[in-house]
């Protein structure tokens, strides 16, 4: 069971989610509170919506933690799952990147891997990022740029910016800007 300060952070991403508005969240927690809980079963609404997910963690062993977790919760669920790092073998990483664009990916979990140029995706709809302040403003931008498509435009994804120890940019962004 989710503890209710879970529920809470979740049923407010999640009315964040159903808005037209792009959420961007910051989820603060200790390290152990459950903050990848909460940002796995708001995957799961983007995907039940029909949107894509990304899911970006600053190292690998980080990021295989994250792959690890949710292909155990997600076992038995038709969620298909993509590890997209720098580590992968030429052949796999145009497999990943192939799958990504081609939307069979619903989440792809990885490294500074998930931005580069050679990735796209057919319907991101929301970015998830743990440990955001080991990522550069323009990291972060890089991938929020590859959201879903409607009509011409491209729409930027929800974002979840996790973090057990934001730093004070975070923080003042949560309160003077749009975070």
């Amino acid at each position: 069971r989710l503890t209710a300060p879970q529920e809470r952070a979740l049923g407010e991403t999640l009315a964040d989610l159903g808005r037209a508005t792009p959420m961007t969240r910051l989820l603060q927690g200790d390290v152990g509170s459950g903050k990848t809980i909460v940002a796995a079963l708001a995957a799961l609404a983007a995907v039940e919506a029909g949107y894509q997910v990304a899911f970006m963690a600053p190292t690998e062993l980080l990021a295989e933690q994250h792959f690890n977790k949710l292909s155990h919760w997600l076992a038995g669920l038709p969620v298909t799952i993509t590890w997209l790092t720098g580590s992968l073998t030429a052949a796999e990483l145009k497999a990943a990147q192939a799958a990504c664009a081609r939307g069979e990916t619903h989440i792809a979990i990885g490294t500074h891997a998930l931005f580069q140029k050679k990735v796209s995706f057919a319907r991101l709809g929301l970015v998830v990022v743990d440990e955001q302040h080991r990522f550069g403003v323009e990291q972060r931008l890089a991938l929020r740029s590859r959201g879903a498509r409607d009509s011409e435009r491209a729409l930027a994804p929800h974002t979840l910016m996790m973090s057990a120890t934001p730093i004070p940019r975070s923080l003042a962004m949560s309160y003077y800007a749009d975070l």
